[in-house]
């Protein structure tokens, strides 16, 4: 009985494996220093516009707003058109970097991104079903559509891929690149068939901020609380799926449950923020694997990281979308794909070389 308490005491646990196999890289200071320039970051956009807002008056018009105090004209363009934009920029651009960084840990691929499943073709043909064949659901009609088809194409292709009690990857993969093509020719055909809307849904594909409120928040919130939480409980067993997933089912991790529920929870975060703001590509894949190169690949630090880089990238960005050549707005789509094209494009000749 000694023996078998010795043996079992002897034997590494996973938090002893994690720590030797990545390096300690935690820095409190980071995480501190990374969330004041978030908060910076909010405040600037929130007072940049065709109506200048100095930083003390935007902190004021806040305050006043929490308290149900809108007494002057900066407070309303503050409440009712610039702090919705701003923090749907936020919930979005930290959602896809979290979706990213995920998607990447379970796909074990650094060029992994949320829309690897045909989640961004399965909202494209969701918006354009609604924009030519409008609900009576009033605002939440666009949304609505886009979330249910994006939520589809991930379940068919998981459907299409699963075998048995597993979930390989690489079919999945495949599948979810099939669905992408089909749902791609259907968003087609209804611009062809709609001509007339053909620029709505066109505008809807880019991306946008345009039209934020405090009602898409709403819609989002719930979906990004739960993917943050249960991401960052899942820290550790994202760690141990990087060592391998035979070396992670030794140490009790049940992999195809974990895969499956990871990959259910960050295609619904993906999807609802996509359902909101239109496709806006690269930020799923170039935050999460700039803080990787960083960093390293401990999800400890990673995620939250994630999280907060990709508020302040997606908020800088819509204001580069807003100011550049205002009063016109250039799809935010537009200036993502500009910064995140030449870094995919630097990162694929990177692995090209290795």
């Amino acid at each position: 009985m000694d023996r078998e308490h010795q043996r079992t005491d002897q034997e590494p646990s996973a938090d002893h494996i994690i720590a030797k196999a990545f390096k300690p890289t935690s820095r409190p200071w980071l995480f501190a220093l990374v969330f004041l320039i978030l908060l910076a970051v909010v405040i600037l956009a929130t007072g940049i516009g065709s109506t200048p807002i100095q930083a003390l008056d935007v902190i004021e018009a806040v305050w006043r707003g929490l308290k149900a105090e809108l007494a002057t004209a900066s407070d309303k363009i503050i409440w009712q058109i610039r702090l919705p934009r701003v923090l749907l920029a936020l919930m979005v651009g930290s959602s896809l970097a979290l979706a990213g960084a995920v998607f990447q840990g379970i796909f074990q691929n650094p060029l992994a991104d949320p829309y690897l499943l045909g989640v961004a073709s399965g909202a494209a043909f969701g918006a354009a079903f609604a924009l030519v064949f409008p609900f009576n659901l009033g605002p939440l009609s666009l949304p609505l559509s886009a979330f249910i088809f994006a939520l589809l194409s991930v379940f068919v292709a998981g459907m299409i891929a699963r075998q048995g009690q597993s979930l390989p990857i690489m079919s999945l993969i495949l599948a979810g690149s099939v669905l992408s093509s089909i749902f791609t020719a259907a968003s087609s055909f209804l611009m062809l068939y709609d001509e007339a809307r053909t620029a709505s849904i066109l505008a809807w594909l880019m991306g946008s901020f345009r039209f934020a409120s405090w009602s898409k928040l709403a819609i989002l919130l719930p979906f990004y609380l739960l993917g943050l939480i249960s991401f960052l409980l899942a820290s550790k067993a994202l760690d141990l799926l990087q060592l391998g997933e035979e070396e992670a089912l030794q140490l009790g991790l049940q992999v195809e449950r974990f895969k499956l529920l990871m990959i259910i929870l960050a295609s619904l975060l993906t999807a609802a923020a996509v359902s909101v703001s239109g496709i806006i590509g690269f930020v799923g894949l170039i935050v999460p694997h700039a803080i990787r190169l960083a960093l390293g690949p401990k999800h400890g630090n990673l995620l939250p990281l994630a999280a907060l880089i990709g508020a302040i990238f997606m908020i800088l960005a819509d204001l580069l979308a807003r100011t550049v050549i205002a009063p016109a707005e250039i799809p935010i789509g537009v200036i993502t794909a500009l910064i995140g094209g030449p870094f995919f494009l630097a990162l694929l000749r990177q692995y090209q070389r290795r």
